[in-house]
């Protein structure tokens, strides 16, 4: 079995290096037309992705057709594949090129300005909406390096090869796992800590708030952190504009955290928040959101899978 396993790690490490370093030496625009390709391939392909796609999209927008749902799906593929196409590029990446692929929507940029004034941390609530891993990593070239929570990829070679690209301008990977204490203090130092909220949770890491009308288990991690450590809560996401042909990072008003006194209610209102906030961003942007992940996979007891 071990050595299996350490042929099946190579396999994937191999096909991983191969796909980014190919794509990396072409010239972008190359690099990015066949990302596209893999990603309306891979959505054309039989299989459970473009399954729980559909029915994610079903259970988000039970008023649409299953023409717009399905246009929705691809592109929600082919987003993925410009991103892979965009990450191949980021090795030999610089500031200046970046600067030329990036724009910063001004009003919400002045709302992290305004969150760094005053010393506290600064929680980046994001989510798998269009260029996430552009987001941190654009940031740590034109402004300054941020830490972020990360769940490792199983082949180590493969999380080794993607962090090394991820902290290339000083970011630095967190594992989730373990992240409570390096979390904290990031935060209680004045640091910006940037983390995706949109995944199902266990019960034990969750509590069920809504999402799109239905219940999510979500994350309760980041109203914990927010709550101990007074951080200034911002949703930014980074999305690619088809007409002005570059990605634009933005950011709403930051979420005001909601204290009772009750430590356990605090937590479930403040995560319910931070949902609605993600919501609104998929809202706007469905079409380049990650559809294919469970996202109501964890239910409340006695309540039916509802990807069967």
């Amino acid at each position: 079995m071990a050595k299996r396993g350490r042929l099946q790690s190579t396999l994937e490490f191999s096909l991983a290096w191969t796909m980014i370093s190919g794509l990396g030496v072409l010239p972008r625009p190359v690099a990015i037309a066949l990302g596209l390709l893999f990603g309306r391939i891979a959505y054309l392909l039989p299989g459970g992705l473009s399954r729980t796609g559909l029915r994610n999209l079903q259970l988000a927008f039970p008023e649409k057709s299953d023409a717009e749902r399905r246009q929705l799906l691809q592109g929600s593929f082919e987003s993925l594949g410009r991103m892979l196409g965009e990450f191949s590029q980021l090795p030999r990446a610089t500031p200046e090129t970046l600067r030329q692929l990036i724009e910063y929507d001004q009003v919400g940029l002045a709302y992290v300005r305004e969150a760094e004034k005053n010393g506290r941390g600064i929680i980046f609530l994001t989510g798998h909406v269009g260029s996430w891993e552009l987001l941190s990593f654009g940031w740590s070239a034109l402004e300054y390096p941020i830490s972020f929570l990360v769940r490792p990829i199983d082949n180590p070679r493969v999380e080794a090869m993607i962090e090394k690209i991820r902290t290339r301008f000083g970011n630095r990977a967190i594992d989730k796992k373990s992240a409570a204490r390096q979390s904290l203090r990031v935060l209680r130092e004045g640091g910006t800590l940037g983390i995706l909220s949109d995944l199902n949770s266990h019960p034990h890491e969750g509590v069920f708030v809504p999402f799109f009308g239905r219940l999510a288990c979500t994350t309760a991690g980041i109203a914990t952190l927010a709550l101990k450590t007074d951080a200034v809560v911002i949703p930014t996401w980074a999305v690619w504009d088809r007409q002005k042909k570059r990605h634009f990072f933005r950011a709403d008003a930051p979420i005001e955290l909601v204290r009772t006194g009750d430590q356990a209610k605090d937590v479930e209102l403040n995560t319910a928040r931070f949902a609605a906030a993600m919501e609104r961003i998929v809202r706007l942007y469905p079409e380049q959101w990650l559809w294919i992940h469970k996202r109501w996979k964890t239910r409340p007891e006695g309540e039916p899978d509802l990807y069967q």
